[in-house]
């Protein structure tokens, strides 16, 4: 168990890491970069969830995980689309799927209520980074009206997701 919380805090930090690269105020395409792949890794990390659960409760969960940022990220792609805006990879998108990669690494070596919490947990502390971020850096870099729309959008439901991982976690304790 302290091993699980030892590495889910080590996951913890180097996501705070990765999105204190983009305290340099992202441009637009940036943004909606980082914002699509914080997206995509949420949606992996449910599919994942959806493969090695047996529990009803992550497993409604990881189903509105990935149902949510699949259409939020929808959303983005036809805004960049109709903005005729190119989202710009940078290091901050390139360190977030770069710390996916290895937690999802961690994940997949776990079975059951193991897997479960570490999961679950991981998504609390997910959602609560990618919401500080969208709170006090892209949403207020964002200059594109309709962008920034989309953003405090994205933030109202991706609270809605902590508040659920929140209260899923509670229940596996």
């Amino acid at each position: 168990m302290k091993t699980l919380i030892c590495a889910l805090s080590a996951a913890c930090l180097a996501l705070a890491a990765t999105l204190a690269v983009a305290a340099d105020k992202p441009t637009d395409p940036q943004i909606a970069h980082i914002a699509y792949s914080a997206g995509v890794i949420d949606v992996e990390a449910a599919k994942l969830a959806l493969s090695k659960t047996k529990n009803p409760d992550v497993t409604a969960f990881a189903q509105s995980m990935q149902k949510d940022h699949e259409a939020v990220n929808d959303m983005a792609l036809a805004l960049v689309k109709k903005l005729g805006v190119t989202p710009e990879d940078n290091p901050t998108s390139r360190a977030l799927a770069k710390a996916s990669e290895e937690k999802r690494a961690e994940l997949g070596k776990l079975d059951g209520a193991a897997f479960d919490k570490a999961y679950i947990d991981n998504e609390v502390a997910y959602h609560r980074e990618v919401n500080g971020a969208l709170e006090t850096l892209l949403i207020p870099s964002a200059q594109n009206p309709e962008l920034k729309s989309l953003l405090e959008t994205g933030l109202k439901l991706f609270q809605g997701h902590e508040q659920h991982a929140e209260h899923v976690a509670a229940g596996l304790k």
